[in-house]
């Protein structure tokens, strides 16, 4: 769209062309609407077009990470190993917006700045960053979760001289770093993944670790042609199993018990079991992982022995063994991490003993010595969850920005994590609130778009102007949202899921631990109730439905 000063007017704007954005504007568009949608980067992809750092791989089996409501498509694309490299996802991406003809009503290299609601009009008056101005019926968030890169303040920052990255933000070309010395802060997902593969290529490669993390093996492999074929025929039992679960995920509790009714032998047995199995259905060992402390203790203790069995180096090991309950923070799964610091051109450095003091222009100083690098890698994570939507100028009625509206407390405060009281027409992606994180995300993605489709369907049919959540059921769903998480381990445990990550960001757990089979429970019902917890206006002739 070029910069002009006529106002194009449209049913739905839809924000990012990641798994979320493609599948809403396809979703929309065959319903006849008029949609358009908005992408800051220059292809598709979202989360996968930017992740490119070295060894980015998904830890959803790849049978899963993809699109399940087109036949066509789960047929005619053929994953190669158990799970995708960020090559292969955005190649799937690419091969799906082919597919659908998406690119068509996409725009690329273009941000939207704001979205305000317009309480004359009934509609939202959006602006993107080349100063076009747009109005649209219903204003639509497939942003992500965990798009919004962060790097800590750390003094003189932009002061070093040699090359620095975030994982977040990587180049398209490959970055050499052959014989080089490299400083990687962080062990987080992106750290655990980054550090085996560079540690091959550097000449030396020091890792900076504030909090060690749990990792379990992935136990990656190539499919085989019989796999592929099986899997595809047998695709509706393996679509349903996903949307019905706990977590979207093809494993299930081995054992519907509690991890204290098993002897240490048989516990041992079990874990061992799953370790072999690879992938992330270490926390799904037992039903009470959880949820019971001295259930999670055995575990964790667990995944410690197996730290101190691999590094040789009892140092290192004890400085790579977490302390905290695990699965609490994001479990991570890898290829050779613990491995990796048995080499000789790997050094850990405990950046909560000794912290980062600075960046230097040679380097980073610590409070006991200054390391020399070639390259500096941020794998600091990301400003989750609402950190992506803060970066866009979303103003409700009487002009409360969203921003404002969470930063009054310490939970974010949303309907179903879909929708927010005072934000008429808008929807989000796997907002906060919903299972998102928690889960095979496109699993979630699809459910959420598929509930918006039918509720604009819904809304044009019959001829509603307005949806919007009403504050008590915002209320009652964020008290359930927190309640259910306090119930949990996730609560006892700082990390990004709370903010914890970022320096004045309020505390919470913004995500439904429920269960994504639950939580789709739920969100029929209140379709089936008339949109029970909404506000639906009609023309404004006739009166208000709540």
């Amino acid at each position: 769209m070029a910069n002009t000063n006529q106002i194009i007017n449209l049913d739905a704007v839809v924000i990012g062309a990641g798994f979320s954005g493609m599948y809403m504007l396809y979703r929309l568009r065959e319903a006849g609407f008029s949609v358009r949608t908005f992408e800051a980067a220059a292809n598709v992809g979202g989360v996968w077009y930017a992740n490119r750092y070295p060894g980015a791989r998904c830890d959803s089996e790849s049978i899963i990470y993809n699109y399940t409501f087109s036949d066509e498509l789960l047929q005619e694309w053929t994953w190669t190993t158990r799970f995708p490299a960020q090559e292969e996802i955005l190649r799937y991406l690419n091969f799906a917006a082919d597919k659908l003809d998406l690119r068509r009503d996409i725009q690329f290299n273009t941000r939207v700045t704001s979205a305000h609601y317009n309480e004359i009009n009934k509609n939202w008056d959006i602006k993107l960053d080349d100063g076009t101005n747009l109005t649209a019926t219903y204003f639509i968030t497939g942003v992500g979760c965990l798009s919004a890169s962060n790097i800590p303040n750390f003094k003189g920052l932009n002061s070093f001289e040699g090359e620095a990255y975030h994982t977040g933000r990587w180049p398209h070309e490959k970055v050499d770093f052959s014989n080089k010395r490299v400083g990687l802060i962080g062990t987080g997902s992106s750290g655990i993944q980054s550090i085996p593969v560079i540690a091959e290529e550097a000449g030396h490669l020091n890792v900076f670790q504030r909090t060690p993390a749990y990792s379990t093996p992935a136990r990656n492999y190539p499919y085989d042609a019989e796999f592929i074929r099986q899997t595809k025929e047998n695709y509706e039992e393996i679509r349903q199993q996903i949307r019905w679960s706990s977590m979207g995920y093809l494993h299930t509790t081995v054992n519907n018990r509690s991890a204290l009714d098993d002897t240490t032998e048989e516990r041992e047995q079990q874990y061992q079991k799953i370790w072999e199995r690879g992938g992330l259905g270490f926390s799904q060992t037992y039903n009470d992982l959880m949820v019971n402390e001295e259930a999670n203790k055995t575990a964790s203790e667990f995944i410690r022995c197996k730290i101190d069995d691999v590094v040789k180096n009892p140092e290192v090991a004890k400085k790579l063994k977490p302390s905290y309950f695990y699965s609490a923070k994001r479990p991570v799964i890898d290829t050779n991490y613990y491995e990796t610091f048995n080499r000789d051109n790997v050094t850990l450095v405990d950046v909560k003993t000794t912290p980062i003091v600075e960046i230097t222009p040679k380097g980073i100083k610590t409070s006991e010595t200054e390391y020399e690098l070639d390259v500096i890698v941020f794998a600091t994570g990301y400003d989750a969850m609402t950190g992506p939507l803060f970066k866009i100028d979303i103003r409700g009625k009487e002009g409360v920005s969203l921003k404002d509206k969470w930063a009054d407390g310490t939970q974010t405060r949303t309907y179903l994590g879909i929708a927010n009281a005072g934000f008429p027409n808008m929807f989000m992606i796997t907002g906060p609130e919903s299972p998102s994180v928690l889960s095979n995300v496109p699993v979630s993605i699809e459910q959420h778009v598929e509930w918006i489709g039918d509720c604009i369907e819904y809304l044009r049919e019959n001829k509603l102007e307005t949806i919007e959540a009403n504050v008590e059921a915002e209320e009652t769903w964020s008290k359930n949202c927190l309640e259910l998480a306090q119930s949990t381990l996730f609560t006892k445990v700082a990390s990004w899921y709370t903010g914890a990550n970022i320096e004045d960001k309020p505390r919470g757990f913004p995500i439904y631990t429920g269960g994504v089979g639950n939580y789709r429970k739920i969100c029929d019902e209140v379709t089936a109730k008339g949109y029970e917890g909404f506000t639906l206006t009609p023309s404004r002739s006739k009166e208000t439905i709540s």
